[in-house]
């Protein structure tokens, strides 16, 4: 009888660097100013990086996602960096509010009631897995963003989505229908990254992250 040697630990997300709570504030602030910005002109609010902060300067990836009454009113962003965080957040709280396709252009009524959340982006780690049963082993409710690929097909759940969600399977079957595929879809060519979140929304009282 062979020794067997321990399974290898799964790869770690990367830490979440944690925001001041002033520049959570910005970026809220910012977000909205893009929002008012877009139904004053049609357009984002235009940001220069080099006027902030070094933490908001740099390049990170995030997501913004409106809410009136409690309910989604839009969500865009975006799973790479591509650009400074402070131009992100502009762009995407403008994109949130006026080009989801989900959702008609935000009106100005709708602006009193807004309320809107930032989520700030760690980069993606693959997952290794060889089956569905040993990828739902992988994933850590609560806590994961996942990206899910096959093909062409490509879809993302923030980790907040677990608040309405909190089974890994359901979890996994509603991302795999959001990317447009079978909620039973298996293949070998699936692909699933994960992400963590540093998520901070207008009343919190001090900014405080939630991944």
């Amino acid at each position: 009888m062979t020794d067997q040697q321990p399974p290898s630990p799964p790869p770690q997300v990367e830490d979440i660097f944690t925001l001041d709570p002033r520049h959570s504030q910005t970026l809220l602030a910012l977000a909205r100013r893009s929002i008012v910005q877009g139904l004053e002109t049609g357009r984002p609010l235009s940001v220069a990086p080099e006027e902030f902060d070094e933490p908001l300067r740099a390049r990170r990836a995030a997501f913004v996602t409106l809410t009136t009454w409690g309910n989604l009113r839009g969500c865009i962003g975006h799973l790479e960096a591509i650009q400074p965080l402070v131009r992100d957040v502009a762009d995407n709280a403008f994109a949130a509010a006026f080009r989801d396709p989900r959702f008609p252009p935000l009106a100005a009524r709708e602006l009193g009631p807004l309320q809107i959340e930032i989520s700030v982006l760690t980069p993606a780690t693959p997952l290794r897995f060889g089956s569905e049963a040993e990828l739902l082993a992988l994933i850590e409710p609560g806590r994961d963003g996942l990206i899910l690929e096959a093909g062409a097909a490509r879809g993302t759940f923030l980790p907040t989505v677990w608040e309405s969600l909190p089974d890994r399977r359901d979890f996994l079957r509603h991302l795999k229908q959001k990317a447009g595929l079978p909620p039973d879809y298996w293949s070998d060519r699936l692909r699933v990254s994960r992400y963590r979140t540093e998520a901070f929304s207008e009343g919190d009282e001090a900014g405080e992250s939630a991944s």
